[in-house]
């Protein structure tokens, strides 16, 4: 079917959004995406092993991928990952450790000390594959000596609170930890190591998957400190001192510690966004992909995708009806209410209230792992009616919008996307469809 043939408009459209969402989110599965990156035995020295670590919300279903699809002898394969509470998969010869995200635990430190000690002595024909994705940072919050884990979680939920940047948060992270930025490969040394890594951020640096644990940091620390003033955070006078000191100072570009290193993107928000546009082709709708690293305040993003939807729908401009509209990124929330957020559901909020419930227009958001902000809720969809319905049932959607509480929104309404684990991650998933 070409591009001119595709005029159909679903007759479910929530349950079309669905699909979208969904073949996003099968095509990042790590069982699809890892095993063609998998080091040959060959590639070991002659007593090498492969030596597998990792970190995030994808790290155990990465690791068991490797384990179904490595073709060398078993006995040279052992591991050690880190993923988040409910993300764990069963592996034989890799270990498997969980806790905490957003905000760091007791268990994610000691699942960090234990990654570096196992680390510890390797050879140089050994291969380590690190599987990295997105929720690492959280998960490996080994602090810089003189710094506590209260110190690091104190510095987590300010930043979830300030409205900074994924890139933002994560160059201040890498900056006070023991383990980030580069540190872990550091340790590998002088074993080679090969980095996959399933994006979860704009623009699909690595070193921002995970704040970069394997990969040199081009930041400072005097970057973290820029960003910490721009955004008006509180540090505590020991994470301070470290940054204005420059004890915090991260491996940098052209380390030969980190030399050999290499790095392969498996699966990125891009990537999981032409899926879904070849769902939507084989279904008949036109499509068009706005942009794979969308970012800025959750609710503005929200009310300008709104207005670009009512455009579509009023006057066939920039594109003709009907139509799918796709994009994703990263948004933030700078908490002002009490609400149970998270970004998703807040752009998607926006987004209703500026379609003023044009009858042409219905909309999904959704986060591809499974969890918008702290709720095991992926995302909510809305349509036509959502905005009628929530006043006759006493709600009002600007007041959910002001407290941030879109969870409640559209749980109350029954328009909560549940999925449970994902088992991948690959960021924010929006999708609008425009009827006829």
């Amino acid at each position: 079917m070409s591009a001119t043939d595709l005029s159909s408009h679903p007759s479910d459209p929530r349950a079309f959004l669905r699909r979208l969402f969904d073949a996003a989110i099968a095509s990042a599965q790590p069982a699809l995406c890892v095993p063609p990156h998998l080091p040959h035995p060959d590639e070991l020295g002659a007593s090498g092993r492969l030596i597998v670590i990792g970190a995030g919300k994808a790290s155990a279903a990465m690791a068991r991928a490797v384990e179904d699809h490595w073709t060398g002898p078993p006995e040279r394969l052992r591991g050690l990952v880190v993923t988040r509470y409910g993300y764990e998969v069963p592996c034989k010869r890799i270990e498997i450790l969980s806790a905490a995200h957003p905000v760091p635990d007791a268990a994610g430190l000691a699942a960090a000390q234990r990654m570096l000690q196992f680390v510890g002595g390797l050879r140089s024909d050994d291969v380590v594959l690190a599987l990295i994705s997105g929720g690492g940072s959280a998960l490996l919050p080994l602090p810089l000596p003189g710094l506590t884990l209260e110190h690091k979680q104190a510095v987590n939920r300010a930043l979830l609170a300030s409205g900074a940047t994924i890139s933002e948060m994560n160059c201040v992270r890498r900056h006070l930890s023991a383990i980030k930025g580069g540190r872990l490969a550091t340790a590998c040394a002088p074993a080679r190591v090969r980095t996959l890594l399933l994006s979860d951020v704009p623009g699909d640096d690595p070193i921002d998957i995970a704040s970069g644990p394997t990969v040199a940091d081009p930041t400072t620390c005097a970057d973290a400190l820029a960003i910490v003033a721009r955004h008006g955070i509180v540090l505590p006078a020991e994470v301070r001192a470290v940054l204005e000191t420059g004890t915090g100072e991260s491996p940098k570009p052209g380390d030969p510690r980190l030399a050999g290193g290499e790095q392969r993107m498996v699966a990125t928000p891009q990537m999981a966004l032409e899926a879904a546009a070849s769902a939507a082709r084989a279904e008949g709708v036109a499509v068009h992909i706005l942009s794979d690293a969308i970012e800025g305040e959750a609710r503005d993003v929200g009310s300008v995708l709104g207005a670009l939807a009512r455009q579509v729908a009023g006057r066939g401009q920039p594109f003709p009806r009907p139509c799918v509209l796709l994009s994703g990124g990263e948004t933030t929330v700078t908490l002002r209410g009490q609400g149970r957020g998270g970004r998703n559901v807040e752009c998607l909020l926006a987004m209703a209230i500026a379609c003023q419930g044009d009858v042409r227009i219905h909309a999904l958001a959704g986060d591809t792992d499974g969890v918008d902000g702290a709720e095991e809720i992926a995302g909510a969809t809305f349509g036509p009616e959502t905005l009628a319905r929530a006043w006759a049932a006493g709600l009002k959607p600007r007041d959910s919008l002001a407290a941030n509480d879109g969870h409640g929104f559209f749980q109350f309404l029954g328009e909560s996307v549940v999925t449970g684990p994902t088992l991948t991650n690959v960021n924010d998933f929006r999708a609008i469809l425009i009827g006829p």
